[in-house]
């Protein structure tokens, strides 16, 4: 009973069913869906091409408005910021968090740092 329905098992590939495809057509088709998506990568990555001169312009325009807000704040704003970013980096470096946001968390800290050095330091910031 049993090595009947093997054989049975074995004639129907599914090849031989209606509407069965063969290796050949599968391929043929997995052939055409990867240049279908090699195609729309490539669109993806010439339209992030083209965008990137704007995000770095507006990223530059960004970065200035914020070391000029940061260096018209008064001292204790500004040493109240380093102290809070310097709190979260470390918490999260505790916390075991990627290295990679740990340092995300330290760029506020050098930059409301660097203003700090030139105010104690008495030298004119570097705009003027």
């Amino acid at each position: 009973m049993t090595s009947d329905a093997t054989k049975e098992r074995v004639k129907t590939n599914g090849a031989s069913r209606a509407g069965g495809r063969t290796g050949i057509q599968r391929a043929e088709e997995l052939g055409g869906a990867l240049r279908a998506a090699g195609s729309g990568l490539g669109d993806a990555v010439g339209a992030a091409r083209a965008a990137v001169p704007e995000l770095a312009r507006t990223s530059q325009e960004l970065a200035d408005d914020v070391m000029h807000r940061i260096k018209a704040g008064n001292d204790e704003q500004v040493t109240a910021g380093v102290a809070m970013s310097l709190g979260l980096a470390i918490g999260m470096l505790l916390g075991s968090a990627p290295r990679l946001l740990i340092a995300a968390a330290l760029v506020p800290v050098a930059a409301m740092g660097l203003v700090l050095m030139e105010r104690r330091s008495g030298a004119s910031p570097r705009g003027a």
